[in-house]
């Protein structure tokens, strides 16, 4: 049995589909097997998939009858996938050839680590356009922390170990929409997790007209508050709608005013302690955790005393050594 099953679901991908499949084809780690599942596709899809099926014997194909959903597609994949390690690719993405080699090589070399990501470029449909880089967070604390402040790398990187998703019941049955944020809220709330993240890029995510990212706005955001309202009320008891909003707004990078910003770091404190009671994290994290915190807060603070803070932290070291020290 092959080591690792790479996850690979297809709704209409005729477009970019093998170019898809050939990245996982041509990867430098041989030990996987490919399962492509056909998610009610109405163009070539599936034809495209079966040609690859009958000339390499590591590709192994699926078709549901209707569209399901990318998670409920990934799960009828992984309950058929005989890998101890779960990659997961999409069908428009490229993942270069060292991808599966470097994963696979860092879990064998940390057996407490239980899922990782790993850097990427988001290009433009035809590849020609760097949109941005997304580095991946390295460190768990970090990636338990982006849960609520961003994405500590994107959901094509993931490659988990089988027995945490099992543990879970892998993907929500029926979600069609944030299916990754919900998973890793359940990862780290059910099972005792630790993920990590390589710096390396290993995938190349396409921003095209038919991709996730042209979901209306609106759309997404709602099912995001929605799912991180349900995960701070298991870590508060309560999700009052004036922190949501402040974590909202930390999120993406919004200025606030002194008030606010004294109240998103209280929020931000209370966050980092339920994170460590209820094993998001390990406590010797919260300094690591407080640091990013106060980073971030400095940057949503009015732009003259965030220039203040930047001038203090790299010159008065060096005005004021030894006083620098004591206050280390």
């Amino acid at each position: 049995m092959p080591l690792v099953s790479v996850v690979m679901p297809v709704y209409n991908g005729e477009l970019y589909l093998a170019e898809a499949i050939d990245s996982i084809l041509a990867q430098t780690f041989t030990d996987f097997e490919l399962l492509v599942v056909d998610d009610g596709s109405t163009d070539d899809s599936a034809v495209i998939v079966q040609a690859y099926e009958e000339r390499d014997s590591r590709v192994r194909f699926f078709q549901l009858e209707r569209n399901m959903g990318g998670g409920d597609a990934r799960n009828h994949a992984i309950a058929y996938a005989t890998g101890k390690l779960i990659a997961q690719m999409d069908c428009d993405d490229v993942s270069l050839p060292p991808r599966l080699e470097k994963q696979v090589g860092f879990l064998r070399a940390h057996p407490d680590i239980g899922g990782i990501g790993a850097g990427a470029h988001v290009l433009n449909h035809d590849f020609t356009t760097l949109l941005y880089n997304h580095e991946a967070q390295r460190e768990h604390a970090l990636v338990a922390w982006y849960w609520f402040m961003g994405y500590a790398f994107l959901h094509p990187t993931h490659m988990i170990r089988r027995n945490y998703l099992d543990a879970i019941g892998g993907y929500e049955p029926g979600r069609r929409i944030c299916d990754d944020l919900d998973l890793l809220a359940r990862l780290l709330h059910h099972t005792p997790i630790r993920f990590a993240g390589l710096p390396d890029c290993l995938l190349l995510i396409r921003k095209h007209d038919q991709s996730k990212f042209r979901r209306p706005a609106h759309i997404e955001h709602e099912e995001e508050r929605k799912i991180k309202r349900s995960n701070l009320e298991r870590l508060w008891g309560e999700a009052p709608e004036a922190s949501m909003d402040r974590l909202f707004s930390l999120r993406s990078r919004a200025k606030l005013g002194w008030a606010e910003r004294r109240a998103a770091k209280n929020d931000l404190r209370r966050l980092i302690d339920a994170m460590i009671a209820h094993n998001w994290v390990d406590a010797d994290d919260k300094t690591l955790l407080i640091a990013e915190m106060n980073r971030r807060l400095e940057q949503a603070s009015p732009r003259i005393w965030q220039q203040f803070c930047h001038w203090r932290r790299h010159r008065f070291p060096r005005l004021f050594p030894d006083t620098f020290q004591i206050y280390q």
